[in-house]
């Protein structure tokens, strides 16, 4: 999972000019006032601090509505093309001060119907060609290359179908689709659609139909989701930064590792409800110590999992574990009444490897059984930061290979099979 610093929203209505880009970022005010002023602030020495902080992964936002206008009697209506020249002075700053961008990404939700505004994919594809040769021409002396990312909006098929056949090879190197498939804030009923197994499995048409899309069209892209939180608007008041999303975030993680997606964005690192840390504290929610195990356990191979009967109930993902030998099952219990005893073989060898005599269990459950509970608890132990505010050891706990697993209602378990006898996992 990486994080995103959005910049310059797609619906600000004070557009930077070019005679403002560089006193934009000399640090003065510009003379805006709106979303662009409240969400970036961007200053010079906020600007370096973003670039150059360590091991951070950047990618920037650009404005792909400069130049265009809306049309009348429309709700989010934009035409015309796009004008480049800020975008332009701004990449050439950028390259010029050696700043590293991963990324840089053209516009925001303006795929499809658009959320705040929508351009015609006609004109975006031809927008996204100029961008590219942007690119291209400014970091031409350059030993590192940027990534081009579009659209970064709602997966509209046919739109995202023609983006790729216009744009043609090499253009657009990576798809990135947002996904909010849980509700909208307001939605008094959001604890209940997280715990409904075909509530979460709707998600699973968006990310095989953009992994077609992708196969068909641009198979020289990566599939992104470039923006997601489950719950729009902010994400759900006690609901968002409680255990009970939990449910949610890493089944969707699961589910877009299996459809091939490369990067995850969470929205958000901090902010509205659904931030991985607290707004106040700066400690974090329950999902923060999910995503953790996921990065800490999961690795990037994704196998294929089996059950001798059905249950909706029960969500499955294996992947190869991280940096080691075996494999990592990840077990999500959406019942809250039964517990579920499993016992896992290999259709290869029949059985996992006698080198390893114990496997390794990660059981979460919210604190107090309370699933609103902004405690999350591992083994039985709750997740707290220590009195040097660092991240609490997270120790599994052991149990003999060959015994069964048991996934209490309402839980999730991450399991590792050290040494298990998996070929697609085998280190060439």
């Amino acid at each position: 999972m990486q994080r995103k610093r959005k910049a310059f929203r797609d619906w600000d209505k004070g557009l930077v000019g070019r005679d403002q880009a560089l006193e934009y970022l000399e640090g003065r005010e510009p003379r805006l006032s709106n979303f662009l002023g409240l969400y970036c602030n961007l200053t010079i020495s906020l600007y370096f601090d973003i670039s150059s902080y360590h091991r951070a992964i950047v990618m920037f936002g650009l404005n792909a509505l400069i130049g265009r206008h809306k049309i009348n009697n429309t709700n989010n209506v934009w035409e015309g093309a796009w004008d480049p020249t800020n975008a332009y002075d701004f990449i050439k700053y950028t390259v010029s001060k050696g700043y590293k961008i991963d990324a840089w990404e053209f516009g925001n939700e303006l795929s499809g119907t658009g959320v705040r505004a929508s351009v015609d994919v006609a004109q975006y594809g031809k927008d996204v060609i100029n961008l590219k040769r942007i690119l291209d021409e400014l970091y031409k002396n350059s030993r590192f290359k940027p990534l081009l990312v579009a659209p970064d909006g709602s997966y509209d098929k046919e739109w995202y179908n023609k983006l790729l056949q216009l744009s043609g090879p090499g253009v657009i190197n990576v798809l990135t689709h947002h996904l909010y498939n849980i509700g909208r804030a307001i939605d008094t009923h959001l604890l209940e659609r997280i715990l409904d197994p075909d509530k979460l499995s709707e998600a699973e048409t968006t990310f095989r139909n953009l992994s077609e899309t992708i196969q068909k069209h641009g198979p020289w892209a990566s599939a992104w989701v470039g923006e997601s939180g489950g719950i729009s608007w902010s994400g759900g008041r006690d609901v968002s930064d409680t255990f009970v999303n939990s449910f949610w975030y890493l089944d969707q993680l699961g589910m877009a590792s299996t459809y091939n997606t490369k990067v995850y964005c969470r929205q958000s690192l901090i902010g509205g409800n659904y931030g991985l840390l607290n707004t106040s504290t700066l400690a974090p929610n329950p999902d923060y110590y999910s995503a953790l195990l996921w990065h800490r356990l999961m690795g990037k191979k994704v196998l294929g999992v089996s059950t001798d009967i059905s249950l909706p109930f029960l969500r499955t993902y294996t992947h190869c574990s991280k940096e080691r030998a075996g494999v990592t099952l990840l077990l999500i219990n959406l019942s809250n009444q039964t517990q579920f005893i499993l016992n896992v073989k290999n259709h290869v060898t029949v059985k996992t490897n006698e080198v390893a005599k114990f496997r390794e269990e990660y059981h979460l459950t919210p604190k107090d059984n309370n699933l609103r509970s902004q405690t999350m608890v591992l083994n039985g132990i709750p997740l707290k930061l220590t009195n040097k505010g660092d991240i609490p050891t997270m120790d599994p706990v052991h149990n003999n290979v060959k015994s069964s697993i048991h996934i209490a209602p309402l839980s999730i378990a991450f399991i590792v099979y050290l040494n298990f006898d998996a070929p697609a996992c085998a280190r060439h």
